[in-house]
């Protein structure tokens, strides 16, 4: 029977089967030695093929989110697979999300062609200093074509972010304590997911959102992930990074050599955007990370 994947803990997953019913199911042992290197073989958003409580195959997927796996005897995490935007929280401050991290993420989606939405979260905690490093933060990702929003989870009401969500299937993702499951609960006027609150001694989230699960709505569906910490890039070959940022894909070619790796080339149009301010420094510096990932094995 076919069916789709809603939850998963690790160890089992919960299965919407197609006729509408629900099953807990595991995955046979032969999943593991099909040369899959990823922490999770399956993952929330699959569809499955499943006989008696077994998941026997994974459907081809139409997209999907990964991620380097901390755990290092693996290659990979997937976030989310069969999705059609995700919507990424980040906060300027309570605590910080690094513009690295956002445009890892962001880099991610556009190797993947998923869309991506930034919320920026508790504007209601920042100082004047604050809002205005938001602003810019907007400013430079909505230039590059990103849609951004601004809202305070804590406040929020559903006719805020619905109009984003309806017909979609939505990865919510961000790090610890960005307001993921604050957001879920005013969505759903309910208590879907447990909120912790921000560690007092280093700003920093912690976990509250132990597994990934999908949720639906009236007019599509949000499948909530445990919060990150970073976002190692996998998979990316060094000649293509500079594509999954558009303004720099875009000034590359103008450059002198067609294989320009906008470091220390004579002639990079970049490098010229750069010293202009067309190219924010922030944006190349999140580049330059991501090419070092081409040729190390650590984790970011």
């Amino acid at each position: 029977m076919r069916g789709l994947v809603i939850k998963s803990t690790g160890s089992s997953y919960i299965v919407r089967m197609d006729d509408g019913t629900s099953a807990e199911c595991r995955i046979k042992g032969n999943f593991r030695i099909r040369g899959i290197r990823s922490t999770n073989p399956v993952a929330v958003g699959d569809f499955v093929q499943v006989e008696e409580g077994w998941i026997m195959e994974v459907e081809d997927r139409r997209n999907y989110i990964i991620r380097r796996s901390t755990n290092l005897s693996k290659e990979s995490h997937i976030l989310a697979a069969n999705i059609d935007q995700v919507a990424l929280i980040v906060t300027v401050n309570h605590p910080v999300t690094s513009t690295t991290f956002i445009d890892r993420f962001l880099a991610t989606c556009e190797a993947y062609r998923v869309r991506a939405i930034l919320i920026f979260n508790k504007i209601d905690l920042l100082t004047e200093e604050e809002l205005a490093q938001l602003a810019e933060l907007r400013a430079l990702y909505e230039s590059i074509g990103y849609q951004t929003m601004e809202i305070s989870a804590i406040r929020c009401q559903p006719s805020d972010v619905i109009p984003f969500l309806q017909g979609k299937t939505t990865l919510l993702s961000g790090n610890s304590g960005v307001g993921k499951s604050t957001l879920l609960n005013a969505l759903f006027g309910q208590e879907m997911t447990r909120t912790g609150k921000i560690s007092d001694a280093h700003d920093k989230g912690m976990h509250t959102t132990t597994f990934s699960e999908m949720y639906f709505l009236e007019d599509g569906a949000i499948i909530d992930t445990p919060g990150i910490k970073g976002f190692g890039t996998i998979d990316f070959q060094k000649e293509e990074v500079s594509h999954y940022f558009r303004e720099i894909f875009e000034a590359g070619h103008d450059c002198r050599f067609g294989n320009c790796t906008h470091t220390n080339e004579p002639g990079c149009a970049v490098q010229d955007k750069i010293i202009t301010g067309d190219i924010a420094i922030s944006r190349y510096e999140s580049y330059l990370s991501m090419l070092g990932d081409c040729t190390e094995s650590k984790y970011r």
